[in-house]
């Protein structure tokens, strides 16, 4: 097989960790089939990609897009890397408001599988970092919500308490501010 797929501690996150197939010159490794994705449980179709870079010290998140329409996302770090974070917000969900995260880094090359009905958020670990990153909806600018990444509510454990945010992203409220997004 050319993938490992790894569930962290809210199962429905899988960490992806690719086969690679390497020598002196470098390596190859495959790093989506949709065949074995969805023998894994993880189904696009994947209709949009993105490719996002962040400066150092960067936060970025807790995004999603609200339904009609939400995302599920396959996330891999190409340059640098990130601490990234899924928070459950499926309000019938039994880990409803809590987080998992992880480490990842274009060396390793792991990537992150997180579906519909999470918020998304990361943050830079080193010098800079470029994120690649599958989407299961096309962006709708009129569904881009999202919640304080320092929501105490939530607790994530982020590697830095001062990071560098956008405006928009200083403003958003928190979760308890929010009508439970998904059913």
């Amino acid at each position: 097989m050319s993938f490992a797929f790894l569930p962290l501690e809210i199962p429905d996150v899988v960490l992806v960790r690719p086969l690679r197939r390497g020598d002196a010159r470098g390596f190859f490794a495959e790093t989506y089939r949709a065949s074995a994705f969805e023998a894994a449980g993880i189904r696009g179709p994947f209709v949009q990609d993105n490719l996002a870079r962040s400066a150092p010290g960067v936060l970025r998140g807790l995004h999603y897009q609200a339904e009609p329409h939400p995302q599920g996302k396959l996330i891999q770090v190409v340059r640098g890397a990130v601490f990234d974070v899924a928070v459950d917000l499926r309000r019938s969900s039994p880990t409803y408001g809590r987080w998992v995260g992880c480490r990842l880094d274009a060396e390793g090359g792991d990537l992150l599988w997180i579906p519909p009905g999470f918020a998304h958020g990361y943050a830079v670990l080193d010098a800079g970092a470029d994120l690649a990153y599958k989407v299961t909806e096309e962006y709708r600018a009129e569904l881009d919500r999202g919640i304080r990444w320092d929501d105490p509510a939530i607790g994530v454990a982020w590697p830095s308490k001062a990071p560098t945010l956008s405006d928009r992203d200083r403003a958003l409220p928190f979760l308890a501010d929010v009508e439970p997004p998904f059913a």
